[in-house]
């Protein structure tokens, strides 16, 4: 008899992952499903979430899309009510999705990309905490990841807008963390991807050979690999 605990060790689980529809949310979401967690899939484009569920039940997995704008007002509060309405609690919840905007210097930041930033980058990763907060601590041993970038701790030219919105992000998921630290079993990490061959990173280096960067799925295994053997508040990783 197969012992699924050792096959299939996030069995049973629930996952919610936003920015799921390409890149590394999609490559976490499909390695979370093949680790036997039920998927939340959250993107905005309904083709492309179709795309990775197809995938997912291709390989035996299950997931679920939801379709959403982040940065939609109530969106998100809209979303917890649909699925606390269907499960109890979330075990996992993957912060992948971000909006990067221009590089240009600080002061001629574009004003509508930096709120699209802030909006998708920080308010979303507020309203999600608080939308989840009750599911999340009703699971057995609650997970959140937060993936960033080196520029949220060591900002570089050209990269205000989004550097700063990767501080903020990083700054509410330290203060969620230690404020639930000691109420309940919930555990965050922030963990920065590194070089990685996305549609992102290409934008931002674009004569970069893609080629010899590592794929998503890399750092979904990861990923998979830490929420599998446990972490403690508040764990941060860059992964090389």
């Amino acid at each position: 008899m197969t012992d699924t605990t050792s096959t299939k060790p996030l069995s049973g689980q629930t996952a919610l992952v936003t920015g799921a529809s390409r890149g590394i949310g999609a490559a976490t979401a499909k390695a979370l499903a093949a680790a036997g967690a039920h998927v939340i899939l959250v993107a905005r484009k309904v083709k492309a979430l179709e795309e990775v569920e197809d995938a997912i039940h291709a390989d035996g997995g299950t997931s679920t899309i939801a379709p959403l704008d982040l940065t939609e007002p109530e969106a998100i509060s809209r979303l917890a009510n649909a699925i606390g309405g269907r499960w109890n609690s979330i075990d996992i919840m993957v912060l992948a999705a971000a909006y990067l905007p221009e590089l240009t210097p600080a002061s001629q930041m574009e004003p509508k990309q930096f709120n699209q930033a802030l909006l998708t980058n920080v308010v979303a990763t507020q309203a999600l905490i608080a939308g989840f907060d009750p599911m999340l601590r009703h699971a057995k041993a609650g997970r959140i990841i937060g993936l960033t970038s080196s520029v949220g701790t060591a900002p570089r030219p050209y990269w205000g807008a989004y550097s700063a919105t990767k501080a903020a992000f990083e700054n509410l998921l330290e203060t969620y963390a230690a404020e639930v630290e000691r109420l309940s079993p919930l555990r965050v990490a922030i963990i920065d991807p590194g070089a990685t061959r996305t549609e992102m990173r290409a934008r931002a280096y674009p004569g970069e050979d893609a080629e010899k960067l590592k794929g998503p799925e890399v750092v979904a295994d990861r990923l998979v690999a830490l929420l599998t053997q446990g972490f403690d508040t508040l764990h941060r990783e860059r992964i090389g």
